[in-house]
């Protein structure tokens, strides 16, 4: 393969396909604008609806949802739930005006991995696609801290499933809690981006949990 062919197929395989689900028309075309001019983004669904974006997205082929949450219709939550069904690995951020306790939690709880409020700068929302690319958890800082107080206020009792994890197992869910990529992982810990996969496959077994957003608020509840 020579090199300009190499170039090319390189470029193709590190595109983050990104869809849209907002049903503000305005807000629609500028965050489609927002996308279309990002290198290494890829524009591949705009909707203005939960219902078509439920019936196409997985066809459509997205990395990462940008979700509104207060959309005609099915609700952006419910969304989130019905797309995770068919497609766990895709990775949602709620991109929204409310930062209600009960909204966030519903919306971690039914897949979002990220939540953003809408005022957030452009470079914010482009910052947020490439984490959640990487492995992080983005949140507004007002978002992160009514999680942080919900915790802070639950009471806590002995989680045994804790016990079952290695000190460095320990470690990387720390890591992770703190909104650090699997890259910057295996940076600070001076391990492999493979290594850093391996212990976390092992978390998520010892902890019977299915996402990174499960593990951290068990994490939490400790």
């Amino acid at each position: 393969m020579s090199p300009s062919i190499r170039a090319i197929h390189e470029s193709v395989r590190t595109m983050i396909r990104v869809a849209i689900v907002e049903d503000n028309s305005a807000l629609r075309l500028e965050l489609q604008r927002l996308i279309g001019d990002t290198a290494g983004f890829e524009l591949c669904g705009s909707y203005g609806n939960a219902e078509d974006a439920v019936a196409t997205m997985n066809a459509d082929g997205a990395d990462v949802v940008l979700m509104d949450i207060e959309l005609p219709g099915m609700n952006g939550i419910e969304a989130v739930r019905r797309l995770k069904a068919s497609a766990p690995s895709l990775l949602v951020i709620m991109l929204t005006v409310f930062d209600h306790t009960d909204w966030i939690f519903d919306a971690l709880r039914a897949g979002a991995v990220g939540y953003l409020l809408k005022r957030a700068p452009a470079d914010d929302i482009v910052a947020a696609i490439r984490q959640v690319h990487e492995g992080g958890a983005p949140m507004s800082a007002s978002v992160a801290r009514k999680v942080v107080q919900f915790f802070s206020r639950r009471p806590t009792t002995p989680d045994p499933s804790f016990s079952q994890l290695t000190e460095r197992e320990h470690i990387v869910l720390t890591k992770l809690s703190e909104g650090l990529t699997y890259d910057e992982i295996g940076v600070a810990l001076s391990i492999s981006i493979n290594t850093v996969r391996k212990h976390i496959r092992s978390i998520y077994e010892k902890l019977e949990v299915n996402s990174r957003t499960e593990a951290v608020a068990r994490l939490l509840r400790q």
